[in-house]
């Protein structure tokens, strides 16, 4: 019963705040362009400003672990490998295949993976390192599948890429972890007025992205292509975490670790899928539908993952 109690503290907390964000948007109290702009501040603000200040404040030199990102890197891989591999063996409509590979592996790491952790670890924990070896990947390869993938004629491919390098070169929170990796490894003490600024920015960091998120959920869009749906869902929140949990155990990852693994491997699919998908020459309707399943029944698996690992005496 304890480890019961103990993953739904870490999970509903969660959840009730996107509710009020959904209710919110719902009751006529924010609109589309209020989330909008709160998704943008949160991700070039807030979000970046926590994961800079944890690192920052952490000692570089026990808080880095290459095992650790290659780890993270090599599971992303491989998982978008063999999904790639499996639709196109088993899903022969050549135009959703690329939606459908993308929103089977990309999770929402840095919005609800990093609100997940420091909601049980009270920082982002583990969750800078683990993003540093999977965003990069993600947008990259999500930028190759829906190009090679996508039903406008035309696509310049290299064009695309180099777009996407570029995303990953300016995107906000990975800055905010090099700086914050700069600061930790030079050792450099921030002055106190410096010190507290951070730390009110911080601290907003996962109320709002959270509440920008059910304020920005769409279920009317749900379950519009009902087979994939169920397939990738499936994939993204059962079979991954089932494949790779063992594998981070066997490599001793634990605690704060291995919740960042299981965000990394089991959160629900970013939203930005959606808008990545759209502005690719993709319909959008099954990114949609799957960011929808995965993240109404995360809150189920994300819990019964995370009591499975506390029973296991692993976090």
């Amino acid at each position: 019963m304890e480890e019961l109690i103990f993953s739904l503290n870490a999970t509903v907390p969660i959840f009730l705040v996107m509710i009020v964000g959904y209710v919110a948007k719902q009751i006529k109290m924010v609109d589309e362009h209020f989330v909008k702009v709160l998704n943008a501040v949160n991700f070039k603000i807030t979000l970046p400003v926590l994961v800079f200040r944890d690192i920052a404040t952490s000692d570089f030199y026990q808080v880095w672990d290459t095992t650790y990102v290659l780890f993270c890197f090599f599971a992303t891989l491989i998982s978008i490998v063999v999904i790639g591999m499996g639709c196109k063996f088993f899903y022969k409509d050549k135009f959703q295949t690329g939606e459908m590979i993308q929103a089977s592996y990309r999770s929402s790491a840095a919005v609800l993976g990093i609100a997940f952790i420091q909601n049980i670890y009270g920082t982002s924990g583990m969750a800078p390192l683990m993003i540093i070896g999977t965003v990069p990947l993600y947008n990259v390869a999500a930028v190759i599948i829906l190009t090679f993938t996508s039903e406008e004629k035309g696509t310049d491919a290299k064009e695309a890429i180099k777009k996407s390098i570029l995303g990953v070169l300016t995107n906000p929170i990975i800055l905010g972890i090099l700086l914050g990796l700069l600061v930790s490894l030079l050792r450099i003490r921030m002055p106190v007025i410096v010190s507290k600024t951070v730390n009110n920015f911080a601290v907003l960091a996962s109320p709002l992205a959270l509440f920008g998120l059910g304020a920005g959920f769409e279920g009317r869009k749900a379950l519009k292509e009902i087979k994939p749906t169920i397939v990738a869902t499936l994939i993204k929140l059962v079979i991954l975490p089932a494949v790779f949990l063992p594998a981070a155990i066997y490599l001793g990852f634990t605690t704060e670790k291995l919740v960042a693994v299981l965000i990394m491997l089991g959160a629900p699919t970013t939203a930005s899928c959606y808008v990545m998908a759209k502005n690719m020459g993709h319909k959008g309707i099954l990114t949609s539908s799957i960011v929808v399943s995965t993240t109404f029944f995360c809150s189920v698996t994300l819990t019964f993952w995370l009591y499975v690992l506390r029973c296991m005496g692993y976090v």
